[in-house]
């Protein structure tokens, strides 16, 4: 069943992510997340509106008024002059526009962070220089032609450090691996001054971190389950059994954390359907506080247009035995069932998702930058996770393919 009564979290966060994809249309993004195309679409012109953001179509209007507007006291030849002149200046409007356009699609794959997102952008110029203007380039990827210049000039320089940083990367691997791969960039520095070479280890941290030659360090344990002595006791209904014969009738749920830059954390909590492993609900915060579970669970609820009769399986954080969260449960019709405190694998399944999340959306990074990005990263994937990603837990079909396949037996049986 769609959803019909959308949280104001996921309208701002659709939002987020047609703005922020480039080349998005209305369509593809409607499609990732499971609604209709023009309901996406009213959502994005109300927020513009309220950012008092000129409509495209009310621009539009207002060009193809002014095409019509010729000089009332003209003559007829005045007056088609005077329109040939402005159909010419619309045809170069528009074909500037479409260099544009490809020149931007051309330079997605090059965008990177910080400053290697300049220097991807000085060598998209020089790779399409023969395709495009260089003022063009350069004025749709906003650089500095003098800039761009300066930086081809030192091409012979830069492919000189570059040779010198692999024969430099040679050494450290050398370093890294005799060290079991547990040295960082302090002690491969000392490793490396010991034999005689000079470097200081800012240059081997960079390069390390370019080449992808990491050590072991220890990372800050976040808990997101932290029981409650004084809570009552719920029993486990699951015993490690995450499936359903029916989608609607067993749900689990759980909390991870988002690692952003400078050692802060977004929140996440998910509701999952066990038959399909769709994820019905979940919210994202910068706290733990109840709410962050309850906003879950009543999205799940919308998703589902109710969820009486049904059971929600989660483990023993704080979040999930307060009492506000045993209201909800009360209020909706759900029967509550958590795992022994501190056994992970009596929520396995969420524990699996959530890494498959992290996996998917980290890549490898050890944080997801600001709170935008992570956020509209998250989104992004929990929604195509449902209309698109495949799970081999459904024969690597998606939650929602899975779930359409089973009414449509369902409903032929019946016949």
């Amino acid at each position: 069943m769609a959803l019909k009564d959308y949280s104001d979290e996921f309208k701002a966060d659709a939002v987020a992510l047609y703005e922020s994809t480039p080349g998005a249309t209305y369509k593809d993004i409607a499609a990732d997340l499971g609604i209709n195309r023009a309901t996406l679409r009213e959502w994005v012109l109300r927020d513009r509106d309220r950012r008092g953001v000129a409509p495209a179509a009310a621009r539009d209007t207002k060009t193809a008024a002014r095409v019509t507007q010729a000089t009332p006291s003209a003559g007829p030849d005045e007056q088609i002059r005077q329109l040939q002149a402005r159909v010419a200046e619309l045809e170069a409007s528009e074909r500037k526009l479409a260099t544009e356009r490809d020149i931007l699609r051309k330079a997605a794959k090059y965008f990177g962070r910080g400053d290697e997102l300049v220097r991807s952008r000085f060598q998209f110029v020089d790779d399409h220089r023969d395709a495009f203007e260089v003022k063009r380039l350069c004025e749709v990827l906003e650089v500095n032609r003098s800039s761009y210049y300066k930086w081809l000039a030192g091409r012979e320089a830069r492919a000189a450090r570059q040779r010198a940083d692999r024969l430099l990367a040679v050494r450290i691997r050398e370093v890294h691996a005799k060290s079991g791969g547990a040295y960082g960039s302090p002690r491969v520095t000392a490793e490396l001054k010991e034999t005689g070479l000079r470097v200081n280890e800012k240059r081997v941290a960079r390069v390390m971190q370019a080449f992808s030659i990491t050590g072991v360090h220890l990372r800050r344990r976040v808990r997101t389950t932290i029981p409650d002595p004084a809570a009552s006791q719920v029993p486990d209904l699951f015993q490690r059994d995450f499936t359903a014969a029916e989608p609607g009738r067993k749900y689990m749920g759980d909390i991870t954390h988002l690692p952003l830059e400078n050692g802060k954390f977004l929140y996440l909590a998910t509701v999952l359907d066990c038959f399909s492993r769709r994820v019905v609900g979940w919210s994202i915060a910068d706290h733990m506080r109840t709410s962050l579970v309850t906003d879950a669970l009543r999205m799940a609820a919308r998703t589902r247009a109710g969820l009486d009769g049904s059971v929600f399986h989660s483990d023993h954080g704080a979040q999930y035995v307060s009492r506000a969260f045993a209201d909800l449960c009360t209020e909706l019709g759900v029967t509550r069932s958590m795992g022994a405190v501190g056994i992970s694998a009596d929520n396995a399944a969420c524990e699996s998702f959530h890494a498959s999340l992290k996996h998917g959306t980290l890549q490898g990074a050890r944080d997801y930058g600001d709170r935008a990005a992570c956020r509209s990263t998250v989104f992004a994937w929990l929604t195509r996770y449902n209309t698109r990603r495949r799970d081999s837990a459904n024969g690597h079909l998606s939650p929602n393919e899975y779930g359409r396949r089973h009414r449509t037996a369902k409903l032929t049986l019946a016949a």
